[in-house]
């Protein structure tokens, strides 16, 4: 596909393929292709600073975290299930990347709040945990 896809380029310079480094970006094939000069290569984390490897990691959740736990009997209902887990990522699913925001808050500018509330929050369990456990008594102690 590559191959077709590189003929019908028209241009001077070869277009270049910006991979990560897995097995189906560098194999036996690819190097193949590339050293025929009708792809140029560049390799994510190796070559450049940057990488697919935050959409990796969503698909990757995406599919075993949801959707190999249901059946995927139907073309409808695998686009149900993505549907369901792309909301629920973006509206409910805080992310510690964004200290405890959704996607959406943080998208819309509404979330600005929620990391000050969530220390607050853990500073008041800590204290409420601290005063619980030192109020306990054991039978040898009293």
């Amino acid at each position: 596909m590559l191959v077709e896809a590189g003929r019908a380029l028209t241009g001077n310079a070869p277009p270049t393929l910006v991979a990560d480094s897995g097995i189906e970006n560098k194999n036996h094939a690819v190097d193949e292709l590339i050293d025929s000069g009708l792809l140029k290569r560049v390799l994510a984390m190796t070559e450049i600073d940057f990488s697919n490897s935050l959409i990796d990691a969503w698909w990757r959740s995406l599919k075993h975290h949801w959707l190999f736990l249901n059946p995927l009997d139907s073309l409808s209902r695998l686009r149900k299930l993505v549907e369901f887990y792309v909301n629920e990522h973006n509206s409910r699913l805080p992310h510690s990347a964004f200290r405890g925001q959704t996607p959406d808050e943080v998208y819309s500018g509404k979330g600005d709040a929620v990391p000050e509330q969530l220390n607050q929050a853990r500073v008041a369990a800590r204290a409420r945990r601290l005063d619980t456990n030192r109020a306990l008594q054991c039978a040898a102690c009293t």
